[in-house]
């Protein structure tokens, strides 16, 4: 399959709207490109998951009258490929005006077409999940911010606004810990538009203590910095295994939505059960 590039996307451009199902509209981008630029090449050292929201779906039953839902999509980390998150949009618009006989057809059809685009042609070796909400569970939704110490209580001074690893510290000569940390001053941009994207992280580890007010000022370093989302979750777990030297690490970032889509990329250097899915204020 040839290469798709960010810039070939329908990123930063006008675009039609589609309203009748069209599963060519996703745009698989690969994630090998920005992995290497963080060092990873060939077996990835992390599990995970890339857990999407989409707030905007709609679809018509077969008397043609429109239903509604939120889906839960979770998209594994060790996929070859992303799908760039305006295709996932005009995707699921193409849903608008299409007779479906039931959610559970359009649930299987999302799933189906997400998981040949996530592996972008190969064999599927995980699927991605799909969990439809139908409107009589809308009120079961829950909003909580992600637990942990906040380190925003810190008075630090912060004067880089690009990725500085070099700030990321922890004290090797004395007893381990095991903590949870946390911060709502995650920013980065869009890798095409520069758009900002907005976002809180939650850093669980156990090892060295990791000097939080360095943290702080690693996390919002990442203010200027031009990426998509899961590619800045997965530098921020590989910036603080290499400084840090943790011996659990677990990465979780929960990004406001675009486009009636958020995105909440979870790195972890263990197995262990993906977070719920439960969006933030912010959301």
């Amino acid at each position: 399959m040839s290469a798709h590039t960010p810039e070939q996307s329908q990123l930063g451009k006008a675009s039609a709207y589609i309203d009748q199902y069209d599963a060519s509209l996703l745009f698989p981008l690969p994630r090998e490109t920005k992995r290497r630029e963080i060092g990873i090449a060939g077996h990835i050292p992390f599990l995970g998951a890339d857990l999407w929201t989409a707030f905007e779906l709609s679809w018509l039953n077969p008397k043609g009258k429109p239903l509604v839902a939120l889906a839960h999509i979770t998209i594994p980390c060790e996929s070859t490929h992303i799908v760039e998150s305006k295709s996932f949009k005009l995707y699921l618009n193409s849903f608008n005006n299409t007779r479906f006989a039931s959610a559970d057809e359009v649930r299987e059809r999302i799933k189906a077409d997400i998981s040949g685009a996530i592996w972008h042609g190969d064999a599927v070796m995980a699927s991605a999940g799909v969990k439809l909400l139908l409107p009589e569970a809308f009120d079961r939704e829950v909003v909580h911010e992600l637990e942990g110490l906040s380190i925003d209580r810190l008075d630090v001074e912060c004067t880089a606004y690009q990725p500085a690893p070099e700030l990321l510290s922890a004290v090797f000569n004395e007893q381990p810990v095991t903590e949870v940390l946390s911060s709502q001053l995650l920013k980065s941009n869009c890798l095409v538009t520069g758009q900002p994207d907005w976002g809180s992280v939650q850093i669980a580890y156990s090892g060295p203590q990791i000097d939080q007010a360095g943290l702080l000022q690693y996390i919002v370093s990442f203010r200027n910095h031009n990426e998509f989302h899961e590619q800045c979750v997965e530098r921020i777990y590989m910036d603080i295994m290499a400084r840090c030297k943790p011996t659990k690490l677990a990465v979780y970032a929960r990004y406001t939505r675009r486009g009636g889509l958020d995105i909440n990329p979870w790195r972890s250097s263990h197995p262990q059960q993906p977070p719920a899915n439960v969006r933030t204020a912010r959301q």
